[in-house]
């Protein structure tokens, strides 16, 4: 099984310095992996009760039957994860709010390779780290994946984000979750926040801003692209015309479904 390696953050401690209002139902964020999960989540816990915070692991179709009772109504906790729609994973989070967040695929291309090359990813793929490739056939990886050993971009895309579109579930871009962190002094920011916390049942506070600056931190993240570390081959700011016509041909219609066309 691949390994993440992060240093631990601090945000126990800096929840401390707020008044928590318990929650009353259980709320599982869900995320396309490397869309921005580490910081939703890190936003979200300065809004819940640490003793309601379930961090025992990011829950998973392969370890959801160890971690089901996450989503126990009658113990409401604030849970995260990557969990495929499928029927056992509706019925464990039948009793939850959940939300899901996904990235623009052409921006998930870059920040997967991103991540698998840095130090804090270690997997089947450490091979990809040794020079021997380039960024385009990097990139063309991460689109289309490799036998046995990664899934292609659709494959992730389709369980992941798409289906829960056809489920009762709160969806959230993070360019739009990026975008209110930045601008947190607006009105776009407090009605985009209203809007997310209402979704997880949390009543607005008023420091609801301090909350969000310390949330959203990129010191309190060991996933935060300005975090990782070891990266040797130069990446794109941004995805090419080529791989951009990749994407469309590997995951025809995935942009437009997900409200980026």
């Amino acid at each position: 099984m691949p390994e993440i390696f992060v240093r631990a953050d601090t945000l126990d401690a800096e929840n401390a310095r707020f008044a928590q209002t318990p929650l009353q139902t259980p709320v599982f964020l869900n995320s396309v992996p490397k869309s921005g999960s580490h910081l939703m989540r890190n936003i979200l816990r300065m809004f819940v009760p640490v003793d309601q915070q379930y961090a025992a692991d990011f829950i998973q179709w392969g370890n959801l039957p160890q971690h089901r009772h996450a989503f126990d109504p009658a113990s409401p906790r604030l849970s995260w994860g990557h969990l495929f729609f499928a029927d056992a994973s509706v019925v464990e989070t039948s009793h939850a709010r959940r939300i899901i967040l996904y990235r623009d695929p052409y921006d998930w291309v870059i920040a997967r390779a991103r991540f698998l090359l840095s130090d804090q990813f270690s997997g089947n793929v450490e091979h990809l780290k040794h020079g021997q490739i380039t960024a385009d056939e990097l990139l063309t990886m991460m689109i289309f994946g490799l036998p046995a050993k990664l899934p292609s971009l659709n494959d992730i895309y389709e369980l992941n984000a798409v289906a829960w579109l056809g489920a009762r579930a709160h969806m959230l871009k993070l360019e739009d979750l990026v975008a209110a962190v930045k601008a947190l002094d607006t009105p776009e920011a407090e009605t985009f926040f209203a809007g997310l916390l209402d979704a997880c049942g949390i009543a607005m506070p008023a420091d609801w801003r301090e909350r969000v600056r310390i949330g959203s931190d990129p010191a309190q993240s060991g996933t935060a692209r300005e975090n990782l570390t070891g990266i040797a081959l130069d990446l794109p700011k941004e995805l090419g015309p080529r791989h951009k016509a990749l994407v469309d041909y590997q995951a025809p219609g995935l942009r437009s479904v997900l409200g980026y066309v």
